[in-house]
């Protein structure tokens, strides 16, 4: 008897023994190799092979070690001599504004106001009498040439409204912070023959309509005076909302993004993306910000308390702020003039009694508070509630990881702030390359060199820089930023040595803020921005070695395939 219940304790005891000595290898879904892999990983900064499980990264090494993970259902991805790095996050742009820019008129490749005026002419042929027809992308100060007919610098909309008599139209600037509109848009909205007397401009809070010198509007609307048009264009539908979704979804993949900060979104956007989540449409990774401007929006999401998403796929746990406007429509906020405009210091378009009050509520409902400030006014009175409200809640702001959007102009005296205050700045290396050659214009000089742009200092100073695009303000080209970021030129390659280029990064810190630093600013740093064991499985594959290539090869970088969730999304034909 005793022998008849030993015997099976000792067989047991033995498989046990095996399986501790044996232990059987998890299998490989996919196995990568066969060219430069950048893991922006501290411990090893390149590696010869990635084994991944489903959407998980299992192992990242030496060829020989990850093949230990290799079966006959392993699929293979030999990349022949291309680069990989962790995929890539867009770190503050507008997703359905990436999408609706592919469905209405785009204007980022306008050269000139005749140039507008020949694309919004196209559209007309073909539009009902009465139809909205709306876009985006103009800058006038990247134009090759002005009309003869200026204000402030900016064209007026006679030659517009001579084309478009039957259809309103509406154009928003590239930053977004301004539009243009047409006679008939001015007709209902019933400003048309707004007449002040010669008043040569027209304030609203938190902005302006510029009129001309009889008083009568010139069709550019600034900041938030723009809703004097907007609220007479007609909402979207569901319909074209899903396609916009699925437009920006296709847009990231095929450049190479694998996850977005949306920056700022409405309650109707909110119901859209739980509904691509639900529907299997979601294959692109968002953190969204819930926009600033919905007090109700706010106080609803403090009851309820922040969204991080189990399957990383949709995660509430931000406030956007829109606290100034942009340098190309001058609206951003400054402490001291505008060099091309005496008269004006920029917009405050939002109160700071509700930058202080949002900072506050954010630090004791676990909310991340990002505010928008282009101008060094806005940077320091956005700091200085920052500043109050972290004083007011010590154990709160242990990890605030509050964020300053843009900090593209900042004081020389608040720039050790952000270190000091730990508020990362979300920075589009982009809009160096874009704005540059005429943001001295609007700055001089001393302005420029000491506080505009400062990526350099303010990485010394020891805080990481998210980077970004802020599509649809710019194209969500992500190698365009990364050549901005290392070079400190226009994508033209201008100047030589570039603008003020002590404060390049190096490319190990231009690509770690659009990986790593990009998933710190989101708290997901545990989770991806590095090819590491244990996270999620999201590559970008380029045809050359970005971080080798001489500079002035950069930007012929193509993202050749996007993986995103353990699968290949994208494959460039």
């Amino acid at each position: 008897m005793k022998l008849k219940f030993i015997t099976p304790l000792i067989t047991a005891l033995f498989f046990f023994v095996y399986s501790c000595s044996n232990p059987q290898k998890d299998s490989a879904t996919m196995l990568i190799h066969g060219g430069t892999i950048y893991t922006v990983d501290s411990t090893s900064a390149t590696v010869e092979a990635v084994a991944i499980k489903g959407n998980k990264i299992l192992f990242a090494g030496t060829l020989e070690e990850a093949e230990v993970y290799k079966n006959e259902q392993t699929e293979i991805l030999n990349l022949e001599g291309k680069t990989m790095t962790p995929g890539l996050i867009e770190g503050h742009g507008h997703f359905m504004g990436l999408g609706y820019n592919e469905l209405n008129l785009d204007l980022m490749s306008t050269t000139s106001y005749q140039s507008i005026v020949d694309a919004v002419a196209e559209r007309v042929k073909n539009a009902e009498p009465g139809e909205w027809i709306t876009g985006r992308g103009w800058h006038q100060s990247k134009w090759d040439s002005m009309p003869a007919e200026t204000v402030h610098g900016f064209q007026t909309h006679h030659l517009l409204s001579m084309i478009s008599p039957d259809n309103p139209v509406y154009l928003r600037h590239a930053s977004g912070h301004a539009g243009f509109a047409n006679a008939k848009a001015m007709e209902i909205a019933g400003l048309q023959n707004l007449a002040l007397d010669g008043v040569r401009k027209y304030e609203v809070e938190g902005g302006e309509v510029l009129v001309d010198p009889s008083g009568k509007p010139t069709g550019v609307f600034n900041e938030r005076a723009q809703t004097l048009i907007t609220k007479h264009i007609p909402e979207k539908t569901t319909e074209t909302d899903i396609k916009a979704f699925e437009l920006a979804v296709k847009a990231c993949h095929k450049n190479g993004i694998t996850s977005f900060h949306d920056a700022g979104i409405p309650k109707e956007t909110i119901e859209l993306y739980k509904k691509m989540k639900s529907e299997g449409k979601m294959n692109t990774r968002i953190y969204a910000m819930l926009t600033g401007w919905d007090k109700d929006l706010l106080n609803n999401w403090y009851e309820k308390g922040i969204m991080i998403d189990e399957d990383y796929l949709f995660t509430i746990r931000s406030v956007k702020l829109n606290c100034d406007g942009a340098l190309g429509s001058r609206g951003a906020w400054l402490l001291e003039p505008y060099s091309d405009r005496p008269d004006h210091f920029g917009h405050e378009t939002l109160p700071m009694e509700f930058v202080q009050e949002t900072a506050l509520s954010g630090l004791e409902n676990g909310f991340q508070v990002c505010a928008h400030a282009i101008g060094d006014r806005a940077n320091r009175e956005i700091l200085d509630r920052y500043e109050v409200a972290l004083k007011a809640h010590p154990e709160s702001s242990k990890d605030h990881r509050f964020r300053i959007e843009h900090a593209q102009h900042l004081h020389p005296e608040d720039i050790p702030r952000f270190a000091e205050l730990k508020v990362i700045p979300a920075m589009q290396a982009v809009h160096m390359s874009s704005d540059r050659p005429w943001a001295i214009d609007r700055l001089g000089e001393k302005r420029i060199k000491e506080g505009a742009y400062m990526w350099q200092d303010l990485l010394q100073s020891g805080v990481p820089i998210v980077n970004g695009t802020d599509v649809p303000v710019e194209p969500v080209n992500p190698i365009a930023s990364f050549y901005a970021s290392v070079s400190r030129k226009t994508l033209k390659g201008m100047p030589e040595g570039g603008y003020e280029p002590e404060q390049k990064m190096t490319r190990a810190q231009a690509l770690k803020s659009y990986t790593l630093d990009a998933a710190y600013g989101a708290f997901e740093e545990d989770i991806k921005g590095s090819i590491t064991a244990g996270k999620l499985a999201d590559f970008t594959i380029y045809n050359q070695d970005l971080m080798t290539v001489p500079e002035d090869q950069v930007l012929n970088t193509k993202v050749v395939i996007t993986i995103f969730d353990g699968k290949i999304v994208y494959q460039m034909k």
